[in-house]
């Protein structure tokens, strides 16, 4: 028995060291919401709490209507004119998402979430859980290119179109 318990170990290693790795066809990884990621050379982030309501949080429905993530643009390579950048208001079936980019130094200083889902008690967890996560991508990332966030896809999409809009205004 415990050679069965080593073997089923070391396969649940595996696969949660695949899924992690995951990228979608765009480029981006998948991310479960709460688990860090890590890239090469990179420090792993401290992990997130889990939101109020006990599991991770997760979009409701199925993929019926979401719309495809933006074409992201890196800041890299082009001069962000400092100063404060709202995003478009894009509106999902959760509801609308809307963020403001501060630019300092040519480079985005702060992400600021100015509408967020909060209808329905569940999109609150989700956005209480991931808004602080989406704002730490769009740092670290310096563009819309962030990791979609599993279980919480369509606020994930809506953000990073809401972040291209910004840094669209930024660059004009």
């Amino acid at each position: 028995m415990p050679a069965r318990a080593a073997a089923a170990l070391l396969a649940t290693i595996a696969a949660v060291a695949l899924l992690a790795s995951f990228r979608t066809p765009d480029g981006t990884r998948t991310r479960v919401a709460g688990l860090p990621t890590a890239t090469a050379g990179s420090p792993t982030p401290a992990p997130q709490p889990a939101a109020a309501g006990g599991g991770p949080p997760t979009d409701q429905g199925g993929a019926a209507g979401s719309t495809p993530a933006p074409s992201p643009s890196p800041a890299g390579g082009s001069h962000l004119r400092d100063g404060r950048y709202p995003g478009e208001d894009v509106s999902m079936r959760y509801g609308d998402v809307q963020v403001e980019l501060v630019v300092s130094g040519g480079r985005i200083t702060d992400v600021q979430a100015l509408q967020l889902p909060s209808d329905r008690a569940r999109s609150a967890s989700i956005s209480q859980a991931t808004g602080p996560m989406l704002h730490d991508e769009v740092l670290q990332a310096q563009s819309a290119q962030i990791d979609t966030l599993s279980g919480a896809t369509y606020t994930s999409d809506a953000y990073a179109q809401s972040v291209q809009a910004a840094l669209d205004k930024a660059r004009g």
